[in-house]
């Protein structure tokens, strides 16, 4: 009963309190638009920029539309791309399940021990299933920079998925105590907790 209580207490916090960034990932809750890359960038011909022709794979990848070229680039050959275009393409590839090709998108990350990279391979980890390997990469995440609230969002998402509801709440806590009431990593993770189920983005 008194754990009960506790849990509701602590969803029911008001979120009128003031709020600040975060470093993974801004504090958007609209789910991520569809653009050329998932389009039509799911096809067996893809753009190598560094032989600088098309490429055929032996079955359908997902490819990362770039601009400037105006081609679908090959996911293991996207480096050249800036990182927000890069981040763009990861969250919009995890949302329509590509996650093979995500992480492909992330291995190509300048700086791999990167709080926001760590918090999005925690992320694939965990929507492909493996919560252990996800919750090292959350934690890994988290030490880097103790006030990624999307990353303690994720990581609390997985505790639910996991039926442990007592561990989300710790991160609920976290992110209303480091000023993340009302952002959409506490409204996901407080209504995950409520209902039981997680967000894909």
């Amino acid at each position: 009963m008194l754990r009960t209580l506790t849990l509701t207490a602590a969803i029911a916090l008001p979120l009128a309190l003031p709020g600040t960034g975060f470093a993974a990932g801004g504090d958007d809750n609209a789910k991520p638009k569809k653009t050329e890359t998932t389009q039509n960038c799911f096809q067996a011909r893809q753009w190598d920029p560094e032989v600088k022709k098309f490429v055929r794979f032996s079955q359908p990848v997902n490819g990362v539309w770039d601009a400037n070229l105006k081609k679908c680039v090959r996911p293991d050959k996207t480096s050249h791309l800036d990182s927000d275009t890069l981040y763009k393409a990861i969250r919009e590839l995890a949302y329509a399940g590509r996650y093979d090709e995500a992480i492909t998108v992330l291995d190509q990350m300048p700086d791999q021990l990167d709080d926001k990279v760590l918090t999005y391979r925690g992320f694939t980890a965990r929507k492909l299933g493996d919560l252990a390997l996800a919750d090292i990469y959350y934690e890994q995440a988290i030490a880097t920079n103790p006030d990624n609230i999307l990353a303690r969002s994720y990581m609390g998402q997985g505790k639910v998925a996991a039926g442990d509801k007592v561990a989300a709440l710790t991160q609920l806590r976290e992110i209303q105590a480091r000023g993340g009431a009302g952002t959409w990593a506490e409204t996901s993770l407080r209504t995950s907790i409520e209902t039981g189920t997680t967000y894909n983005y």
